[in-house]
């Protein structure tokens, strides 16, 4: 049950919230895990959602027990972002998750501020992509931040930007990692996947459909 709090405020992961480019991001980590003679699996990959690209090679490169001087790291990270770049080339509007756009809507009809706060350093080009760039009043992404998720300052950014005090904004993850920032900055937590998957959370539910426009009222009263 939903408890009635008037926010002002809704900030949006980008990755398996809005689209699902997740599937690009493991096809190109994968890719690179397997030039370390590692197959990185599904399970793997959960640890790499909402998390930044220097992060996810760290991960990567634990699991395969392998390690790299500076120079080769950082030819990796551009190795992995230009195979994703490539990968992402057929996004189209299509590619919008069920129930984005209702929300989206709903939210802009109630004049409550949107942003984004992805771990994401291409969250602007995907949003070209998917057509819904101006819906957002601010872009928090991968090149505003210094901390990656689990640490707050990707939300707090945002609603900074927006000018509307933590308590008063709703945050929208579908990885661990976010719903623990989005907590950690004081905010409202609504993991979007299986309860399984989540801890800390206020709320789940299973995608953006689930959450219909009789719950986004409550939410937003």
């Amino acid at each position: 049950m939903i408890k009635t709090k008037k926010h002002h405020c809704a900030l949006f992961d980008l990755d398996g919230v809005l689209v699902d480019t997740a599937k690009y991001h493991f096809l190109a980590w994968k890719k690179i895990a397997a030039e370390f003679d590692y197959e990185l699996t599904e399970a793997d990959n959960e640890q790499l959602k909402g998390v930044s690209r220097s992060d996810s090679l760290k991960i990567i490169l634990s699991l395969a027990k392998k390690t790299l001087d500076e120079v080769t790291f950082e030819s990796f990270l551009h190795q992995k972002n230009n195979d994703y770049l490539n990968l992402i080339q057929e996004v189209t509007p299509s590619d919008l998750l069920v129930g984005v756009k209702r929300t989206l809507d709903f939210l802009k009809k109630s004049k409550i501020k949107i942003g984004l706060g992805s771990a994401s350093k291409n969250a602007l080009i995907i949003l070209d992509k998917l057509q819904i760039t101006s819906y957002f009043e601010t872009i928090v992404d991968g090149n505003a931040v210094q901390n990656g998720k689990p640490h707050p300052e990707v939300f707090l950014k945002g609603s900074k930007a927006l000018n509307v005090a933590p308590e008063d904004c709703v945050v929208f993850e579908d990885s661990q990692a976010g719903i623990i920032a989005a907590k950690a900055g004081g905010m409202t937590a609504i993991a979007l996947g299986r309860p399984e998957s989540f801890s800390k959370m206020d709320y789940c539910f299973p995608d953006f459909e689930a959450l219909d426009n009789e719950k986004l009222q409550i939410l937003f009263n």
